[in-house]
């Protein structure tokens, strides 16, 4: 039995996928989106936390590891010796090496696997999964990974996972604020962002965010909100963590924290992150379409 515990954007597609490969038991804080998806997915609904204590896998798929550390101190206590941690959330590297340590005293096995490939992604079970933690422990789960992702890399020991998740949103970040800026002066000099985006995607500056993010969501006006602003301000924030382990001084993404953290709070939680691009415009006063 697999337990799945948060059923956001990303959660409710890759818990419908296990549930496809074995028996999953789900529990979300709002109790009716559990139960909503155990009526469209075939999952078991749980309301406590503590009702997943016969689970043999635990899949966590949250904000925050805060939010992780907090579940866990309700249910790891109740959780049988040889039972394996998955979590998928994007987190905090340091945070999640101490709650390993903390979960391996109790005979629970832990593995940091954030996943990349967004909410389409996660709905086609296609995503890329970065795993960190003991190599014989993620081939027990595999079949787990395999079910949410088809690029399952093990990227090295605890903490690795999430320190790569952390490098590669700050990425796109860095990807974000360039195209938006690049394109926010092409509109000032009387180029379309869409014909600009023409000509940069069939030349050497096209990246993710000029082929899929600009053209889906940003020249279009949409800007639905499948990964929110303050989440990858976060991500972000938790890659200036690695360089600073790393010792590495990283002038270009500190500068891409600093920008992304004043996005955010200027835009809400409820924006998306490619709207950061908003700010961009208004400070040029422009809007790239």
């Amino acid at each position: 039995m697999i337990g799945f515990i948060g059923l956001g954007a990303m959660g409710r597609p890759m818990a419908a996928n296990l549930a496809a490969v074995a028996p999953t038991a789900v529990w979300n804080r709002t109790a009716t989106t559990a139960q909503q998806h155990a009526a469209e997915h075939g999952t078991h609904a749980v309301a406590d936390l503590e009702d997943l204590g016969d689970c043999q896998v635990i899949i966590t798929c949250l904000p925050t590891t805060d939010e992780v550390v907090q579940v866990a101190g309700r249910l790891a206590p109740v959780l049988a010796g040889g039972t394996v941690w998955i979590d998928h959330t994007s987190g905090d590297p340091a945070a999640s090496r101490d709650l390993a340590a903390d979960l391996v005293g109790r005979g629970i096995a832990y593995l940091d696997a954030p996943v990349s490939g967004g909410t389409d992604g996660a709905a086609a079970g296609t995503l890329t999964v970065m795993v960190g933690g003991d190599a014989e422990v993620v081939a027990d789960v595999r079949w787990c990974l395999e079910a949410v992702g088809e690029r399952i890399v093990h990227v090295g020991p605890l903490g690795t996972g999430h320190a790569t998740k952390a490098v590669n949103n700050a990425m796109l970040a860095t990807s974000l604020w360039a195209a938006a800026e690049g394109l926010a002066a092409l509109t000032a000099a009387g180029v379309s962002a869409s014909l600009a985006l023409e000509v940069i995607n069939g030349s050497s500056g096209r990246s993710f965010v000029t082929e899929r993010l600009f053209p889906e969501r940003v020249t279009t006006r949409t800007f639905p909100n499948t990964f929110a602003l303050p989440l990858l301000a976060k991500d972000v924030r938790l890659a200036g963590q690695v360089l600073d382990d790393a010792q590495v001084s990283g002038e270009v993404l500190r500068l891409i924290q600093r920008l992304t953290a004043a996005a955010a709070d200027e835009l809400g939680p409820d924006a998306d992150h490619t709207a950061l691009v908003q700010v961009v415009e208004r400070a040029a006063d422009v809007e790239l379409t």
